[in-house]
C-alpha cells in the first residue's frame, strides 16, 4: 500500500479549467429564437398618437398649407380676420420670404403648419426650422381629428 503511493510522488492534479460547451449550447439556442422571432416584428408599422383639440386655441394665427407638388399657401387666418386670405407661393424661397413678412408686420403671431400626408417629413421639418430662426417662437403642426 505504501508503495502504491511512492510511486511518482504525487497525487492526482485535478484541472481547474471552465467547460465552454453548455455555454456554447446556450447561446446557439438563444440565436435560433431570435433568428425566428425577428422576422415577426415589423419595425415599419408606427403607431401615432391622436391630437385633441387645444384648450384656448390661437385667435388668430399664421397658416402654411404644404402640398404634394411642392406648392404651397400662407396666410393669416383666425376670428379676427374672418377666415382671411390665403395666398399661393410655388416654392420654398418664395415661402419664406411671405413668412418673414407676415413675422415682421405680427411679431407675436403663431405659426400654424398643416402639410399633405403624402409630402415628405423632412420638408414640415425644414419649414419648421426656418420658421425657428425667423424668431419665431410658437410654432404649432394642424391635425386631423
Amino acid at each position: 500500500m505504501a508503495q502504491s503511493s511512492m510511486r511518482g510522488g504525487r497525487g492526482r492534479k485535478f484541472k481547474a479549467e471552465i467547460n465552454v460547451v453548455p455555454y456554447i449550447d446556450v447561446m446557439l439556442v438563444l440565436l435560433v429564437i431570435f433568428m425566428v422571432a425577428a422576422p415577426l416584428t415589423n419595425p415599419g408599422v408606427i403607431n401615432l398618437p391622436t391630437a385633441a383639440k387645444s384648450a384656448l386655441p390661437p385667435t388668430e394665427y399664421i397658416q402654411i398649407s404644404l402640398r404634394p407638388d411642392t406648392s404651397a399657401t400662407i396666410g393669416v387666418n383666425g376670428q379676427k380676420s374672418g377666415g382671411g386670405k390665403e395666398e399661393k407661393v410655388p416654392g420654398k424661397a418664395q415661402l419664406l420670404q411671405k413668412l418673414r413678412s407676415l413675422h415682421e408686420a405680427n411679431p407675436d403671431m403663431p405659426v400654424m403648419i398643416s402639410g399633405d400626408k403624402d409630402i415628405k417629413y423632412d420638408e414640415v421639418i425644414q419649414i419648421i426650422s426656418e420658421a425657428k430662426k425667423l424668431g419665431i417662437s410658437r410654432v404649432g403642426l394642424a391635425t386631423k381629428q
